[in-house]
C-alpha cells in the first residue's frame, strides 16, 4: 500500500493576503501620481503570489522502492531509494528553523508549517528532514515499505 499525503502551509495564504491589503493600502494613499509605487506594489504582490504558490503544499509519497518528498508543482523534490534509508525517528523540529528548503544542524529539512517530522537517517551518513503534520502515519508507512524500525 502507497502512501501519499500532501501538507498546506497556510501561513503563507496569510501573509499573501496581508501584504496585498498592504499593498492597496500604499497604493490608494500614494495617488494616481505615484505610479512607479502601484507598479512595485504589484511586482512585488506577484513575486510573493508565485513564491507562496510554490512552496505551501509539501507531497510526500512513500512506496516499496522509494520516498519523494517534493514541494507545490514538484521542485524542489527529493527521492530516497528504500534501500538508502537506515533508520528513523520522530522529531520536533525547533522553532527557529523556519520553513521551506532550510539547513539545519541534523541536516537538509523541507516543511510547510508546524514543528512535527520525521527525520531519515541514509547510508552516505547524511540526514533528512520531512516536516508532517501526521508524523505516526509517515513512520507507519516507512516501517511497511522499509522493514526497518523507528530508531
Amino acid at each position: 500500500m502507497e502512501y501519499r499525503h500532501t501538507q498546506t502551509g497556510y501561513l503563507g495564504f496569510i501573509v499573501m493576503l496581508w501584504m496585498v491589503f498592504i499593498g492597496g493600502l500604499v497604493v490608494t494613499l500614494a495617488g494616481d501620481e505615484q505610479g512607479e509605487a502601484a507598479l512595485a506594489m504589484g511586482v512585488a504582490s506577484v513575486v510573493i503570489l508565485v513564491v507562496v504558490f510554490w512552496f505551501n503544499r509539501l507531497k510526500v509519497r512513500v512506496n516499496g522502492e522509494r520516498v519523494r518528498v517534493s514541494f507545490g508543482p514538484g521542485w524542489p523534490r527529493q527521492t530516497f531509494m528504500a534501500h538508502e534509508i537506515v533508520g528513523f525517528r520522530q522529531v520536533r523540529n525547533k522553532w527557529y528553523y523556519g520553513w521551506g528548503v532550510r539547513r539545519t544542524p541534523a541536516g537538509w529539512m523541507y516543511n510547510v508549517w508546524g514543528l512535527d517530522a520525521v527525520e531519515l537517517d541514509l547510508a552516505n551518513g547524511k540526514k533528512f528532514i520531512i516536516g508532517t503534520n501526521e508524523p505516526e502515519e509517515l513512520l507507519a508507512a516507512l516501517r511497511s515499505h522499509t522493514a526497518l524500525r523507528p530508531g
